[in-house]
């Protein structure tokens, strides 16, 4: 199933926990029957004369959202759809090319062949024989200098395994150290398929922890709390190095959904009540309050694809 682990409708008992589960996004994804190759599109591609915009990641990439408690799918709500037509601004005449697929890792993206259908963001391209990462980079390289764009959502589902460890703390450490492993040297084999010239850009997540606050114990008012901490000062530090280190452009989500504003803040939210104003805008933006569901709502989606756009230099063709 491609929905967030039920992991997240239990009660959250420890500090580490709350550093993970804000990360999640969705479950393990599955090799495919597919049903199409990246380097098909080459000829369209190159006679529609768009600058092509390439989407790697995970759920958040794919455009997944719940239809309720448990059950959902992939949609054009995602912010890899909204961003095209948010970029003419900037002069990008874009054309989706999505690889994105719901549950995957740093690892399974550089090493698992295929994605499930029900998995692939709509239209999204299939990859039956080949890694997500080794498609999509395929497909720059079939279509050098054609390439405006490619953004990455990854790095969230690498830390959920850590939700059941004993020393939840430790694991995120070692899971951290997993992404670096893993996302430094795929970010540098796109960057050589891309050339110097194409943008680069690496989101991270809401801290959807931050709807914890809404339990009624003090503990979990805390988790929420140590959940900010967390992102500003491990989790999105490690994601923010790989981008710059191949100049591409790290876009901090966290902080755009308002994740770094003071609990001291508060605001009436129907139907919470009066609640610290970083709850309230995750309740906004995301699922989890309403199903304990980590995606987006449209306008999160939306939010994240005005800040990748926000990122982007003027288009120069």
């Amino acid at each position: 199933m491609f929905r967030s682990r039920k992991a997240h409708r239990q009660a959250l008992g420890a500090a580490g926990v709350a550093m993970l589960l804000g990360l999640a996004a969705c479950s393990a994804s599955s090799p495919s029957s597919a049903n199409s190759n990246p380097t098909t599109t080459k000829t369209k591609a190159a006679s529609a004369g768009k600058q092509l915009y390439v989407s790697l990641g995970d759920s958040y990439a794919a455009g997944y959202q719940p239809t309720g408690t448990g059950a959902g799918g992939t949609t054009t709500n995602g912010y890899a759809y909204q961003l095209g037509g948010l970029a003419k601004a900037k002069g990008y005449d874009l054309q989706l090319a999505n690889f994105g697929c719901s549950g995957a890792t740093t690892t399974s993206i550089i090493s698992e062949k295929g994605c499930d259908p029900q998995a692939l963001g709509p239209k999204g391209i299939s990859y039956p024989g080949r890694t997500q990462a080794d498609a999509a980079i395929a497909y720059i390289q079939a279509h050098q200098g054609k390439v405006a764009l490619v953004t990455v959502s990854i790095g969230g589902n690498d830390v959920t395994a850590c939700a059941k460890d004993a020393n939840p703390v430790p694991c995120v450490s070692t899971a951290v150290d997993g992404i670096k492993t893993n996302l430094g040297p795929m970010l540098t084999r796109i960057r050589a398929a891309a050339g110097p010239s194409t943008a680069i850009v690496g989101i991270t997540y809401p801290d959807v922890i931050l709807g914890t606050y809404l339990q009624p114990s003090q503990s979990a008012k805390d988790l929420a709390k140590l959940s900010v901490t967390a992102f500003k000062t491990i989790i999105n530090p490690a994601l923010a190095s790989q981008y710059q280190a191949v100049n591409g452009t790290f876009v901090d989500i966290t902080a755009a959904t308002g994740a770094y504003g003071s609990f001291d803040e508060t605001t009436n939210l129907a139907p919470y009540g009066v609640i610290p104003t970083p709850v309230a805008k995750v309740c906004e933006l995301t699922y989890f309050c309403q199903y304990t569901d980590i995606h987006p709502k449209t306008p999160g989606y939306t939010l994240i694809a005005q800040q990748i756009v926000a990122a982007l230099p003027k288009s120069a063709s």
